[in-house]
């Protein structure tokens, strides 16, 4: 056997030993990667959980964020709808005024005056005319004679016994009420009965 042939089995071992060399750290790789595996799948599904509650905590921001849009919208429109409808309230609380002296002045004269009658018809006209404009506008009347006292409605100015009245029921209208598009602005002054005692 000559040295050449020697030789070649020596370096075929050393060839081998550095194969298996290079194997074990492959091995010890693929068990790492085998023991990370795991780890990695449990990363990922940890990962895909947070998407998800993120995800559904976005779609609940989204819901509260369109809700409160809609809150805001109803809100403004609402309070154009008031606006729109009570814009009137200082000019027509100015106005009752103006009906109450017409009611007043139609009180004092006498029926049955014909030398009257020109300014009573006058005056009764004027009064329709501002009663029609008051209703175009909204503006209802309050006249609770003969009613029970309500104070959400009626300002009592005095209470006194009436024989054959009920008990807290309106038996005299000093000045009438009235509502704009159904809000009290002005309650009716009223003198309401007592019970006798």
């Amino acid at each position: 056997m000559s040295d050449q042939d020697k030789q070649k089995p020596q370096d075929e071992a050393v060839t081998q030993d550095s194969e298996l060399e290079n194997l074990q750290p492959a091995a010890e790789v693929a068990d790492e990667e085998a023991g990370a595996e795991p780890d990695a799948a449990r990363q990922l599904a940890e990962a895909q959980e947070q998407v998800q509650r993120l995800e559904k905590a976005l779609a609940e921001a989204d819901l509260r964020a369109q809700a409160e849009i809609q809150n805001v919208r109803r809100r403004a429109e609402r309070e154009v709808e008031n606006a729109h409808k009570f814009a009137l309230e200082k000019f027509a609380g100015d106005l009752l005024s103006v009906a109450d002296s017409l009611e007043r002045g139609l009180s004092t004269l006498d029926a049955d005056d014909e030398a009257l009658k020109p300014a009573r018809e006058g005056l009764e006209l004027t009064l329709k005319v501002l009663m029609d404009a008051f209703g175009r506008h909204n503006l209802e009347q309050v006249d609770p004679h003969g009613e029970p006292f309500n104070p959400e409605r009626h300002e009592a100015m005095t209470m006194i016994p009436a024989p054959g009245a009920e008990p807290n029921t309106v038996i005299d209208v000093l000045e009438k009420g009235y509502l704009l598009n159904g809000r009290l602005i002005r309650p009716a002054r009223v003198v309401v009965s007592k019970a006798e005692g």
